[in-house]
């Protein structure tokens, strides 16, 4: 499949940056002594099956339009 480098917005160091589309699941994951809760991303282009679990903290202060 052949796009347009516009659409995609390519850097010049030949990458781009995922843009989050929705969280669609969450979980708490316990370790040892802590836990830390997960949730479940859908990024933009990619199928529900790429998607992928990121810490809640991090996404919420990079992305809080999401919550």
């Amino acid at each position: 499949m052949i796009l347009p480098t516009e659409s995609i917005r390519i850097k010049d160091s030949l990458s781009y940056e995922e843009v989050p589309v929705q969280i669609f699941d969450c979980q708490v994951r316990r370790l040892r002594t802590k836990e830390g809760a997960l949730v479940k991303v859908l990024w933009r282009k990619q199928l529900v099956e790429g998607a992928t679990w990121e810490a809640e903290e991090d996404m919420n202060k990079r992305y809080p339009y999401l919550f």
